[in-house]
């Protein structure tokens, strides 16, 4: 009964904090409500091994951060991220602004492991927080173990506005410039990877529906993820390059997508995905048991200031660079804060933003051409790629 409880436990905080989210319009993230009542249900009667009763072991984990990783590379399509470079550059480059600051100013502030610590989830997602995380306990800096994934709660509460603001913005003026141009909607109007079917998928290995069940979509996706592990550790033993396995993970989730191997969105297809995600973050929030309010108190003064550092290094490159690379600085800024939530945040912030300021059909039809594939673009060169080569990069450092 007690496993049953905490599964029903752990469901309602992630409930909650998926209706206010929405009841906000995403201007309250789901994540910082949820994280909010994990905390101070560990600073009164909730066990700290909820997650473990409710199924969501370290095995659990693992396995699921692999397949994930795999899966975040059926959601990439080469061919977008090829015709958008210029906001896959500025996304990047954005990033690469909030390391300058944070890695000079910060570091003037705060000690070299704190600032090491509260970088990559800034910058990344769920997994960069998790892969932190751990590489904390590994090297033994348990005092910093809550900052990972307070950082990764709380930078969301600033840059989901943000974005929103940006996007508000730059809708504005994009509906100005269709009425400009005599309301012509262009001819190749925008249509989601996400969204679209598979039958146009290429690949030599692109399978015939029949084969699409879950189950094999599953143990293809396994199958992926375990040869991606197995060439980590022939690479590391055999030639002596040290590769963290959830970077290749990823990389083989992308070729096996390209070949055909692996559908588009493949996890959702499956219809596991939102199981596995739940099961990631409920992990991710049961590191806040080691939080007490006095450790929460003082760390929530390094969050605050590294954001401050890490969002006025995006917004520096952003604005230096929108010029030459031919957008409005506030559709550059949008594109580098994609590094701040990525999919499916940022398609969900751009749909309502054209939603809302948008008076007619075809006036949101033009902003969303305009808008969506630099966001998803960006979404995925910053969170589901660089966050994941930047969390290991940056376990080397500390």
């Amino acid at each position: 009964m007690e496993f049953i409880g905490a599964f029903l436990l752990v469901m309602l905080f992630m409930f909650i904090g998926e209706w206010v989210s929405s009841a906000s319009h995403a201007y309250i993230p789901s994540v910082f409500v949820t994280a909010a009542l994990f905390l101070v249900g560990f600073w009164t009667i909730m066990p700290k091994d909820v997650g473990v009763r409710a199924s969501y072991s370290p095995q659990f984990i693992s396995i699921a951060v692999s397949i994930l990783l795999v899966h975040l590379g059926t959601l990439m399509s080469l061919k977008e991220l090829i015709q958008q470079w210029k906001a896959v550059c500025i996304s990047l480059l954005g990033v690469a602004g909030t390391f300058v600051l944070c890695l000079t100013i910060g570091t003037m502030i705060f000690d070299w492991h704190t600032v090491i610590a509260a970088v990559p989830p800034l910058t990344g997602g769920m997994v960069s927080a998790l892969l932190i995380t751990n590489g904390l306990k590994a090297q033994g800096l348990t005092a910093l173990v809550a900052l990972p994934i307070s950082m990764f709660v709380t930078h969301s509460v600033l840059g989901y506005p943000l974005i929103s603001y940006m996007l508000r913005q730059e809708d504005t003026r994009l509906i100005k410039e269709f009425h400009a141009n005599g309301d012509q909607l262009p001819e190749d109007l925008f249509e989601s990877s996400m969204d679209a079917d598979d039958s146009g998928q290429p690949g030599v290995l692109h399978l015939p529906a029949k084969f699409q069940t879950s189950a094999f979509i599953m143990a293809r996706i396994a199958f992926v993820a375990l040869l991606s592990t197995g060439l980590s550790i022939f690479l590391k033993t055999v030639c002596h390059f040290d590769l963290n396995a959830n970077v290749i993970c990823l990389i083989m989730g992308v070729i096996a997508h390209q070949l055909g191997f692996l559908e588009n969105n493949a996890l959702n297809k499956a219809g596991v995905f939102n199981w596995l995600m739940y099961g990631l973050l409920a992990y991710i929030f049961c590191q806040l048991s080691a939080t007490t309010p006095s450790i929460f108190g003082h760390i929530i003064i390094q969050i605050v200031v590294l954001i401050v550092l890490g969002l006025s290094g995006m917004f520096l490159a952003s604005w230096i660079l929108a010029k030459p690379f031919g957008m409005s600085w506030q559709m550059a800024f949008a594109c580098s804060l994609t590094a701040l939530c990525g999919f499916p945040a940022d398609y969900i912030l751009t749909s309502e933003v054209a939603n809302t300021v948008a008076k007619t059909e075809d006036e949101e039809k033009y902003v969303l051409h305009h808008t969506m594939p630099k966001m998803l673009v960006g979404g995925f060169a910053t969170v589901s790629v660089a966050s994941v080569v930047i969390a290991d990069v940056f376990l080397k450092l500390l």
